[in-house]
């Protein structure tokens, strides 16, 4: 199939990769993108693929606990500019759609759309439509996790990025300031470190052996190029040191603490007391993996005096 510049250069800012490599995994993949970056790691070409969510959208992420019903929400609400994002209106929406969630238990975004919240007579979908119309963007309910029980929520605001992170805990008193203290260290860990599960046994066995083959194929290159080759028993055991430090970066009880890196977060939350257990937690950062429309501005003016 044929491969245009726009792919090309998309995967190179997801890789960080040359333009002439991208070109060619993209043709060995038949321009599949994901493909694509596993192609480029497995040759050792990419240098980051935690790199393939960082593309940014507007809009807002927003989190809110209620604790009397110990209901709480975070939800992503896309829009195509930051002023958009910043105006009352769109504020506004946001808080209706995350008050909207906490009061009903809807399983998804379509099912959200059609709600009619408590003393309105429209329906999210149509003030959706309705705010399209006035703010004059495209604006996108993207995502929202609803959670339930004793939970504890953060909003990072700052550098351009927002992310919402949310934590359900249990513990012999979860209204202790030791339990509040250890839950907002939690949150930042959260939001700092991105772990995708609480701890290995969460970890489906196909992301285990997705990474594993791209682990053995990488030391397989390094070991083909290499002036000393080594043993395939040596080979194993890098291969079992790399997937313990894949487990550390993606679940938070081996993550290394964020504010002593000497311990890992399971003995951080130990060394608290109380029984502390994570039971569930997520975490949204606006705009992660959507390729934002980038703008030529002497595009834009050319089209506008044709």
């Amino acid at each position: 199939m044929a491969i245009s510049a726009q792919d090309v250069k998309q995967l190179k800012e997801l890789t960080n990769c040359g333009m002439m490599d991208c070109k060619r995994a993209l043709e060995e993949t038949n321009g599949d993108v994901d493909a694509a970056i596993k192609y480029l790691r497995e040759k050792g070409l990419a240098k980051a693929a935690k790199k393939s969510g960082r593309i940014a959208a507007e809009g807002l992420v927003y989190t809110k606990v209620d604790e009397a019903k110990k209901v709480g929400v975070v939800v992503e609400i896309n829009s195509e500019t930051d002023f958009a994002a910043k105006s009352d209106r769109f504020i506004e929406f946001v808080e209706l759609v995350a008050n909207t969630i906490i009061e009903n238990d809807v399983a998804d975004v379509e099912a959200l759309k059609a709600i009619t919240p408590a003393g309105m007579n429209e329906t999210i979908g149509d003030i959706l439509t309705e705010r399209i119309a006035t703010i004059s963007e495209n604006i996108q309910i993207r995502r929202f996790k609803r959670m339930t029980g004793d939970l504890f929520a953060y909003t990072h605001n700052g550098g351009g990025s927002i992310i919402g992170s949310m934590i359900k805990l249990e513990a012999d008193d979860v209204t202790s300031d030791a339990v509040k203290a250890c839950a907002k260290d939690l949150l930042l860990q959260i939001t700092a470190s991105a772990p995708q599960f609480i701890a290995q046994s969460d970890v489906p066995a196909s992301v285990i052996d997705a990474e594993k083959e791209v682990q053995l194929n990488l030391v397989k290159k390094e070991n083909e190029e290499s002036s000393k080759p080594k043993p395939q028993n040596v080979l194993e055991k890098i291969v079992e040191g790399r997937m313990r430090k894949f487990a550390e970066e993606i679940c938070l009880l081996d993550q290394p603490y964020v504010k002593d890196p000497n311990m890992t977060v399971a003995k951080y939350i130990a060394s608290v007391g109380g029984n502390i257990k994570v039971v569930d937690f997520v975490r949204f950062e606006k705009g992660e993996g959507i390729q934002k429309k980038e703008e030529n501005f002497a595009d834009e003016v050319a089209s506008m005096i044709k």
